[in-house]
């Protein structure tokens, strides 16, 4: 039986008798001084040992319970605890400023706050315990700082039974992921059980060849845990019973290489951004990727070094990189397998990470419109993407008028500009905010990546006038001029490139670039992009 729902998700594993073994990076925040290696009969002890926390801490049903704490596996683990107790978990990135966690904050309401000192004290000026009725504070780590609201420990809420569980209607909310925010405050997207847990995640749960997890699998995992992403892969993937599970906190390479030396993957699921700041073990062919069999990245574009890197870093005698396209509000839209024959060419002008293959079968379709007129255009026309998914979200908190915007009766307005070939694959080629006449900047971002070695990630920004304006991110700060020449050449006229670091450069929890928001540091003077931002 595939799991109905949330809150019960680790008791029903616990009765069937799964036998996954789960390592961890480093130990929860819910268990400090607990183990780093787990069996499902203990995380189902520790979810309901959690929601008799949350119980004393004041929570009820249908209260909307925060969660802003370090990256780890255990802010699912929570959003379970609450979900058992009819309460809505809402996952908010520990990556967002200060203002924006507290404009989240009072968007939400919540009843609880679940968080850290080190959450607290990282943001000094923005007291983020007003915004809630109380906070629960783990991690083991005491907190002496202002709190203008009721700050609780574990031990204040320790000892108490374990509540009953408490079924919720499954068109109600179920959980609160948002936004990346790469246009401003991100927005909060509300998923019920029938959208995340029947739709998404009981679409994976099927045992597809090559792709779902399979019993002699070791699956790895470093998206981050507050993304839309991490609920429905924690129920497919425990649902379908790998030997192992091995869940990234922290995505230092060095502590990653580390942890999959202990455990190697042969499934690695992560974000664009962080397979880029792992470069380093690809090149090295290091071992902790030698029985990958399958990659996966989620959502964000890949560009073509990347996925070729670590094809290569494998010893398996034909590994694939799955390359997915979606938003937080749909779920997964389409999906693309990516071999090293598929890469072979490189620095050319043509499709390659751009083309995110087709629309799920018999679970999406897209639709390109006119950006104007909304009225479709015809295959081979670039155009705003529409998508039509059974699991699309089922608001936006505080916002409805604006989810009402972009959704047009069954249809969802994606804000990305693409084509649609006329084999039924899309190419991608940017979002409707960074569209820029007569190019595409996702494309040039691939050529020059893939021509120019020494650029670990390039973001070429659409500005008023006759240059765009590239944002190269390099190990050392620096370019070869000769080098950037000859690389741009056929290229549409580019300004002078402006060569950062890495952690110069503004990015969401998931690692994406902030594109407005670097717009505004490297070129402060400059309009408004050229692109509406309707609908982002």
């Amino acid at each position: 039986m595939k799991p109905p729902a949330l809150g019960t998700l680790f008791d029903l594993l616990a009765d069937r008798g799964s036998r996954t073994a789960v390592h961890l990076s480093r130990p929860f925040d819910l268990a400090p001084d607990g183990p780093t290696e787990y069996d499902i009969g203990q995380l189902a002890d520790l979810v309901r040992q959690t929601a008799a926390r949350l119980a004393a801490s004041g929570v009820r049903a249908g209260d909307r319970v925060a969660v802003v704490k370090p990256n780890h596996w255990d802010t699912v683990l929570l959003a379970c605890a609450a979900s058992r107790l009819g309460a809505v978990p809402a996952l908010l990135s520990p990556r967002l400023s200060g203002d924006a966690l507290r404009d989240l904050l009072r968007r939400l309401d919540p009843a609880l706050l679940v968080t850290t000192a080190t959450i607290l004290t990282a943001r000094p000026g923005t007291d983020l315990t007003a915004h809630a009725a109380r906070t629960l504070l783990v991690g083991g780590v005491p907190y002496d700082g202002p709190a203008a609201g009721e700050i609780l420990t574990p031990a204040d809420v320790d000892g108490h039974a374990v509540p009953p569980v408490v079924s919720r209607a499954v068109d109600d909310t179920m959980v609160i992921h948002h936004t990346s925010g790469t246009t401003g405050l991100p927005k909060l997207v509300e998923h019920s059980t029938r959208t995340i847990v029947h739709r998404l995640a009981h679409f994976e749960c099927n045992r597809v060849p090559v792709l779902a997890s399979r019993r002699s699998d070791t699956v790895a995992t470093a998206d981050p845990f507050t993304h839309g992403r991490a609920v429905p892969w924690t129920i497919s993937v425990l649902h379908l019973e790998p030997r192992a599970v091995v869940l990234l906190a922290d995505r230092d390479p060095r502590t990653v290489e580390q942890t999959l030396l202990r455990t190697p993957p042969t499934t690695l699921e992560a974000s664009p951004a962080t397979f880029v700041t792992w470069r380093d073990l690809a090149a090295r062919r290091s071992a902790a990727l030698q029985d990958v069999r399958l990659y996966i990245s989620t959502f964000d574009a890949v560009h073509p070094p990347t996925v070729r890197g670590f094809l290569a870093a494998s010893r398996h005698r034909q590994p694939r990189w799955l390359q997915g396209w979606g938003q937080t509000e749909t779920g997964p839209l389409t999906f693309r397998l990516l071999t090293r024959k598929s890469l072979e060419r490189s620095g050319e002008r043509h499709p390659t990470t751009r083309d995110l293959g087709r629309p799920v079968p018999g679970r999406t379709r897209l639709r390109v419109v006119d950006p104007q007129t909304l009225r479709p255009v015809g295959r081979g026309r670039p155009g705003l993407l529409l998508a039509r998914t059974k699991a699309r979200c089922v608001g936006y908190v505080g916002e409805q008028d604006c989810w009402a915007t972009k959704a047009d009766g069954p249809w969802w307005n994606t804000g990305d500009i693409g084509v649609l070939t006329r084999g039924g694959s899309l190419i991608l080629t940017d979002r409707e905010v960074d569209t820029v006449p007569g190019a595409s900047c996702v494309e040039l971002e691939d050529v020059i990546e893939d021509r120019l070695a020494e650029v670990v990630e390039c973001t070429v920004l659409g500005v008023p006038g006759p240059e765009l304006l590239p944002v190269l991110v390099t190990a050392d700060g620096t370019l070869d001029p000769e080098a950037w020449a000859m690389a741009v050449r056929d290229l549409p006229a580019m300004a002078e490139p402006v060569v950062r670091e890495w952690d110069e450069v503004p990015r969401t929890e998931t690692g994406k670039v902030r594109r407005l928001e670097l717009r505004r540091l490297v070129r402060p003077r400059t309009p408004e992009p050229l692109g509406t931002g309707r609908w982002t």
